[in-house]
C-alpha cells in the first residue's frame, strides 16, 4: 500500500492490482479531510487510515463511496463519525448486501471451505488474502442524485453521477482546479474491467465525460495512476469487445464460446484477461434487448465461467 501525493494536499492510496478486491482509494487534506473509498477488509482500511494520519492527525470529516462494491465500501464502519456520501443507488445495493450479510457468507467460505460446493473453491480462493471478520456494512448517510458540489477550503470538488456503468451507483470525484479525477471503477488501468449491471453505452459515456475534462491525473479504481491515455485505452477495449461480441452473437454462439474465440491481442497483457467473459455476457444481454440493465445475475456463476475461460486458454 502506497500513499502518493499527486498535487498539494491531494493523495492517491494505491494497492498493487492482484485480482478481485485490490482497489485504490484517495485522500484530500482540505475542508476537514475528504476520504475517497475504503478497502475490502478492516485490516487494510486501518492501514489506509494510518497512512492518512501521517498527513493529518484528525480523522476525515467526510467519506465518499464511488460505488457499492465491497472493496470500496466494507471499511466504512471505521469512518462511523464521518459524513458518508454516495449515490442513492449505491446505498440501495449496499442495503441488499447488508440484508444477506455478504461479508459473513464469504468469511464462512474461508473458515469452512468443505461446507461449500467444490465448484465454489476458485471463488473462495480468490478472496483468500482478505479477512472478512468483523465487517458491518455501514451505509452512506448523505445521498444525492445527479451532482453534488463540495467546498474544500475554497477549492471546488464535484461529485458527478455517471451510472449505470460498472454498477448502478457509479460516481466520479472531480477536482477541477487541480485537474484530478478519482474515477472509482469507471477506470481500470492495465487490468481487465468487469461489467456488472450497467450498460456499455453508459460506461462509454462516462469515459467520454472524464476525457472531456482533460484531467492531468486520473486515479483509477484498480491499477496504476494514469492520464487521459489510460482512459482512451479502456474505451478502446470496450469498443473492441462489444464489436467482437456482436459478431459472434449474430453467429449464434453463446457468451462463453464467443469469449473463447475473441483474440484479445495486446489486451491479454492486462491482469485477469479472462474477465472478458463478464463483458461479453453483458453485451449479449444488451443485444437480446429483453432483460433490463439491472436484471438479477449470479456473480459466482459468472466468476466460474471466467475461470473456465482461463482453463481453456491455458490448455491451448
Amino acid at each position: 500500500m502506497e500513499l502518493k501525493e499527486i498535487a498539494k494536499d491531494i493523495y492517491a492510496c494505491l494497492q498493487e492490482d492482484r485480482g478481485f478486491g485490490w482497489n485504490n482509494a484517495g485522500f484530500v487534506n482540505l475542508g476537514g479531510g475528504l476520504a475517497i473509498d475504503t478497502f475490502y477488509d478492516l485490516n487494510l482500511t486501518r492501514q489506509m487510515i494510518k497512512l492518512y494520519k501521517t498527513i493529518s492527525p484528525e480523522p476525515a470529516q467526510r467519506l465518499v463511496n464511488t460505488h457499492h462494491n465491497g472493496d470500496h465500501t466494507w471499511g466504512n464502519q471505521l469512518f462511523k463519525d464521518a459524513e458518508i456520501i454516495a449515490h442513492r443507488l449505491c446505498a440501495e445495493k449496499m442495503k441488499e448486501e447488508k440484508k444477506i450479510n455478504l461479508p459473513a457468507f464469504l468469511l464462512s467460505g474461508q473458515q469452512n471451505p468443505k461446507a461449500f460446493p467444490s465448484k465454489l473453491k476458485p471463488f473462495i480462493d480468490a478472496m483468500s488474502e482478505f479477512d472478512f471478520s468483523g465487517i458491518e456494512i455501514t451505509l452512506p448517510n448523505h445521498l444525492f442524485e445527479d451532482k453534488l458540489d463540495l467546498d474544500l477550503d475554497g477549492y471546488p470538488c464535484q461529485l458527478i453521477y455517471v451510472g449505470p456503468a460498472h454498477t448502478p451507483g457509479d460516481i466520479i470525484v472531480y477536482l477541477p482546479e487541480h485537474s484530478i479525477i478519482f474515477a472509482g471503477d469507471i477506470v481500470f488501468r492495465q487490468c481487465t474491467p468487469v461489467g456488472w449491471e450497467g450498460t456499455h453505452a453508459k460506461w462509454i459515456e462516462a469515459l467520454d465525460l472524464v476525457l472531456s475534462f482533460e484531467p492531468e491525473v486520473v486515479v483509477p479504481g484498480h491499477g496504476p495512476l494514469c492520464g487521459v491515455e489510460g482512459v482512451k485505452e479502456l474505451r478502446g477495449y470496450f469498443e473492441f469487445v462489444y464489436s467482437e461480441a456482436k459478431r459472434f452473437f449474430d453467429e449464434g454462439l453463446d457468451p462463453l464460446e464467443a469469449s473463447k474465440k475473441i483474440d484479445l491481442g495486446s489486451y491479454t497483457k492486462w491482469n485477469e484477461p479472462e474477465r472478458l467473459f463478464f463483458n461479453v455476457n453483458r453485451a449479449y444481454r444488451e443485444f437480446r434487448n429483453v432483460e433490463p440493465w439491472d436484471a438479477p445475475y449470479n456473480a459466482i456463476n459468472l466468476f466460474l465461467k471466467c475461470q473456465e475461460l482461463r482453463v481453456h486458454w491455458d490448455g491451448k
